[in-house]
């Protein structure tokens, strides 16, 4: 089951053929966890959809309200069954034409499958390499989640076929922008560094909440900053982040392996934060 524009169905019945997301990744999604009926990180979920349509240009309908889409995704949610859900809202623009497209009006789908509760740092073996194919190119488009996502796709396969959990995404610069699903900090001496957001990376809202607990820590110091390659092999300690793991250590690039201590501690601080303001 779906929601499509609103209507709870087995299927949208929509024609690939004339769908703009389909023909020309012409769409935004937003991936959101839902943990005891509760969306996290509502406010800031709907701030970056909004203005991810407003960059690409993309009509932004009058009910679509931060309590409405709230509404929907929780009627989503509920009619399966699903106290803890990772949700995917996809926005695409409607109607014919080519490149140009005929009309600025939108649609909206939603689909949730299940996910695990609390989050948790995956403990197991988490390989790490670089990605050196494709460049992400240094501009506003690169930071929204769009549906044209061939480098993430092509890195995967890169990645599954040499036997690594992840891969570093690099830039024009080739400097390590984020990886396949998640912004990426780098640890040195309890200084955590990550790139900033005009090197090409997802504006993540995990990112974002790591940020935040990171500077209410006098013992650790951040920096945002351009990371290069060579400063992962003098690490202490890497992790991925995105909304629906939390904190995902890195325990090995090449024949760097690394400690887990920080991210494990944040970790804590975020579910300690999360159930506190639940």
């Amino acid at each position: 089951m779906i929601n499509f524009n609103g209507n709870l169905v087995t299927a949208s019945n929509e024609n690939i053929e004339n769908n703009r997301g389909f023909l020309y990744g012409d769409a935004v999604f937003e991936t959101i966890k839902v943990l005891d009926n509760k969306i996290l990180f509502l406010e800031d979920h709907y701030f970056r959809l909004m203005s991810s349509m407003r960059i690409i240009r993309m009509e932004i309908p009058m009910d679509f309200t931060l309590e409405h889409l709230e509404s929907e995704i929780l009627k989503t949610t509920q009619a399966l069954n699903l106290s803890n859900a990772r949700v995917r809202l996809t926005v695409y623009r409607s109607g014919n034409g080519k490149y140009s497209p005929e009309t600025r009006t939108t649609q909206y789908l939603i689909s949730a499958e299940n996910t695990h509760a609390v989050y948790e740092n995956n403990m197991l073996e988490y390989e790490i390499e670089l990605f050196k194919d494709f460049h992400v190119s240094k501009h506003l488009l690169s930071t929204l989640k769009t549906t044209n996502r061939l480098i993430n796709i092509t890195a995967s396969i890169f990645a599954e076929e040499n036997d690594y959990q992840n891969c570093f995404l690099i830039n024009d610069d080739k400097n390590i922008i984020e990886a396949i699903n998640g912004n990426v900090f780098v640890v040195k001496d309890n200084v955590i560094a990550t790139s900033p957001i005009s090197d090409g990376g997802i504006n993540g809202i995990m990112r974002k909440k790591v940020i935040e607990l990171i500077k209410k820590d006098d013992s650790l110091q951040f920096e945002e900053r351009s990371i290069s390659p060579f400063e992962i092999q003098k690490a202490d300690e890497v992790f991925i982040t995105n909304v629906i793991q939390g904190i995902q250590s890195v325990s090995k690039y090449r024949k760097k392996e690394f400690t887990r201590n920080i991210a494990n501690a944040l970790l804590i601080k975020l579910n300690a934060q999360i159930r506190f303001n639940s």
